[in-house]
């Protein structure tokens, strides 16, 4: 888990701001790109955006095309891999980066932890992702109903901790939590919590790790936070 020496998530989320890492909705970004065999696969982190945004709403829209599936592009990839973006996402089930973005082998390098939470190894291995495969962007996606940011809820509201490790994951999404003003609108407050633990986890990579640091100071990556809705199938980028 994160070292309590490392920056804060208020830190943190103050410098993701200078960075120009905040943005307009991913549903607002162009949906002209796509992954498919028959493009040239994006290399920007706006054109990546615009791919993975056509291919959120081919599969919100239930029309996915599940690019990249066949033998012979499976037999492309033995040699090497070309993902357009290392996607940070939530390791609940209903929230698989490749279908929700409807993209297909080789397409993702994807990491996922419940809520999102950033560990040495979670760290390293989108270190990897973007000092040994050059991804122009780093996704981190958060979801609608997180069970592990219900339960940091909980636990800020009194509640017992959770048993085992799982009181680890909690602990680490608690500073989101404690950043959001309370509601009595159970439902309004989870999903501000949602979006304030996915915004902190952008913000604490950057924080935490020089190698991502540095690739966002040199303009060759870009790290953003979205949202999942379960029941819309639709991502809104943070």
């Amino acid at each position: 888990m994160i070292d309590d020496g490392r920056l804060s998530r208020r830190h943190a989320l103050g410098l993701l701001g200078a960075l120009g890492l905040t943005a307009t909705g991913l549903a607002g970004c162009s949906s002209g790109s796509s992954t498919t065999a028959a493009t040239s696969p994006p290399t920007t982190a706006d054109d990546v955006w615009a791919a993975l945004a056509a291919g959120n709403e081919r599969f919100a829209a239930g029309e996915p095309l599940h690019p990249h599936e066949d033998e012979a592009y499976r037999e492309s990839l033995v040699d090497g891999q070309h993902p357009i973006a290392c996607v940070l996402s939530c390791a609940d089930s209903r929230v698989a980066p490749e279908l929700v973005f409807d993209q297909g082998l080789g397409d993702l390098f994807t990491v996922r932890s419940a809520g999102e939470v950033l560990d040495d190894a979670v760290i390293g291995s989108i270190e990897y992702a973007v000092e040994h495969v050059a991804v122009p962007l780093v996704a981190v996606l958060g979801h609608a109903g997180c069970g592990a940011v219900r339960a940091t809820v909980d636990v800020v509201r009194g509640g017992p901790a959770p048993d085992g490790a799982i009181g680890a994951l909690v602990r680490e999404i608690e500073p989101a939590v404690r950043a959001v003003p309370t509601s009595a609108d159970d439902d309004a407050y989870l999903a501000a919590c949602v979006e304030a633990q996915a915004r902190g986890a952008a913000a604490a990579l950057v924080a935490a790790s020089p190698i991502v640091r540095e690739a966002v100071a040199a303009g060759r990556t870009a790290v953003v936070a979205g949202v999942y809705d379960l029941e819309s199938g639709r991502i809104s980028r943070l």
